[in-house]
C-alpha cells in the first residue's frame, strides 16, 4: 500500500503541476515523499470541489453541486487526523504525512482546514472587491500550502513560516494573472473588481477579446504585486535543509518566470497557456542551486538568532496571515492540540 500511495502521488503531480514536479525531484527522498503525498491530497480536494480530474474536464457548474462534496472532504480530513483507516488514496497519503508523534500532528489541523476554506470560497461564489480580498483567497488556496510544506520540512519558527506563506501568495498571484481568461470562462474572477473598474473592464466581460489590452495591464499589475512576496520568501530559504532550499529556490524561480512571461506577452498572454520550457527549467534549477548554497554562506557569515537565520525584517505593508501572532516563538514548547 505504501508503494501504491507513492506511485499515485507521483502520477498526480506529474500531470497536475509540471512546474512544481520538476522542483520536487530535488528534495531528499523522505521529504520528497511527504511533499508528493501532500500535493496529492491538495489536488484531490481541488478536483472534487470542481468536478475535475487532475485539474481538467470541469463539470458544468449548473449540473454540479459542490457543497456536499466539500462537507465530505472536511469530514474525511477530520477522520484522517483522528487516525481512522483511510480508503481513499489521497486521504491515506495525507494521513501519512499529516500525523506526527506523541499526539502532535506534523501538520497542524488548522492549516489543513484553512486550505479547505479556500475551496469553500469558490463553492460559495465569493467576490473579490479589493486586493486584500484577493490575498485572503490566495492565503487559503496557496499560502497555507506553503505553511504545510514548511511544516513537512521541520519549520516551526513563525518568522520562517511567514516567508513560506509569502511564497504561496506570490505563486497564486502569478497563477491568477496567467489564468484570468480561463477562470472567466467558468464564471470565476479572482482579480480585484476595483482594479477591473479602474481598467474599464466590466467583471462579466473579462474574457472578451476586445478587453485584452486593458487586461494585460491588470495582469502586469498582479505580477508586479507578487514581487515583494517573492522577495520576502527568499529570506526564508536559508532556514531550510539544503536540498529543500534548492527545491524551493527553484520552484520560486520557475513560478516567477511564468509571471515574467505573462507580462512580456501583453495582450497575447492568453493565446496559449504561459509556462517555461525544459531548457529554461534546467537553467532555473541551476540558478536555484546557486541561490541555496549562497544562502548557506550568508548564514555562516552573519550568524543566527534563536535558531533562525532569517535576518532581514519582513517588509511592512505585506499581507499578514491569520494566526501568526498566536504561534509559539522559536524554542517555545508546543502544546498538544485538543
Amino acid at each position: 500500500m505504501s508503494d501504491q500511495l507513492l506511485d499515485h502521488a507521483t502520477e498526480t503531480i506529474a500531470v497536475g503541476s509540471k512546474s512544481f514536479a520538476a522542483a520536487a525531484k530535488l528534495f531528499d527522498p523522505a521529504t520528497r515523499r511527504s511533499v508528493l503525498m501532500l500535493y496529492a491530497w491538495c489536488r484531490h480536494c481541488d478536483d472534487v470541489v470542481d468536478g475535475q480530474e487532475l485539474g481538467f474536464n470541469a463539470a458544468p457548474r449548473a449540473q454540479f453541486d459542490a457543497a456536499p462534496r466539500l462537507a465530505e472532504l472536511r469530514e474525511l480530513t477530520r477522520r484522517a487526523y483522528a487516525g481512522e483507516k483511510m480508503q481513499d488514496p489521497a486521504f491515506a497519503a495525507f494521513q501519512e504525512v499529516a500525523l506526527g508523534h506523541a499526539g502532535v500532528p506534523r501538520i497542524p489541523p488548522r492549516f489543513a482546514f484553512d486550505h479547505l476554506a479556500g475551496f469553500a470560497m469558490d463553492v460559495e461564489g465569493a467576490r473579490y472587491e479589493t486586493i486584500e480580498d484577493t490575498l485572503r483567497y490566495c492565503y487559503h488556496v496557496a499560502g497555507v500550502v506553503g505553511l504545510m510544506m514548511a511544516a513537512i520540512m521541520g519549520v516551526q519558527d513563525p518568522r520562517v513560516l511567514d516567508r513560506a506563506c509569502d511564497l504561496g501568495l506570490a505563486f497564486q498571484l502569478t497563477n491568477i494573472a496567467r489564468d484570468i481568461v480561463e477562470d472567466a470562462h467558468v464564471n470565476r474572477c479572482y482579480v480585484p473588481a476595483q482594479w477591473l473598474r479602474e481598467a474599464g473592464i466590466p467583471v462579466g466581460e473579462v474574457a472578451l477579446p476586445r478587453h485584452r489590452a486593458a487586461l494585460a495591464k491588470v495582469a502586469s499589475r498582479l505580477v508586479d504585486y507578487a514581487e515583494p512576496y517573492y522577495d520576502s520568501a527568499l529570506s526564508g530559504i536559508a532556514d531550510l535543509p539544503l536540498r529543500s532550499a534548492w527545491a524551493i529556490a527553484t520552484a520560486r524561480k520557475v513560478y516567477r518566470q511564468i509571471g515574467v512571461v505573462v507580462k512580456r506577452r501583453g495582450a497575447q498572454a492568453w493565446d496559449e497557456r504561459a509556462g517555461t520550457s525544459k531548457a529554461t527549467k534546467l537553467r532555473l534549477l541551476a540558478e536555484g542551486g546557486v541561490q541555496a548554497l549562497s544562502s548557506r554562506l550568508a548564514g555562516s557569515t552573519a550568524g543566527s538568532t534563536a535558531g533562525s537565520t532569517v535576518r532581514r525584517p519582513r517588509p511592512d505593508g505585506l499581507w499578514q496571515r491569520p494566526g501568526a501572532a498566536g504561534e509559539a516563538a522559536p524554542g517555545a514548547a508546543h502544546a498538544t492540540p485538543a
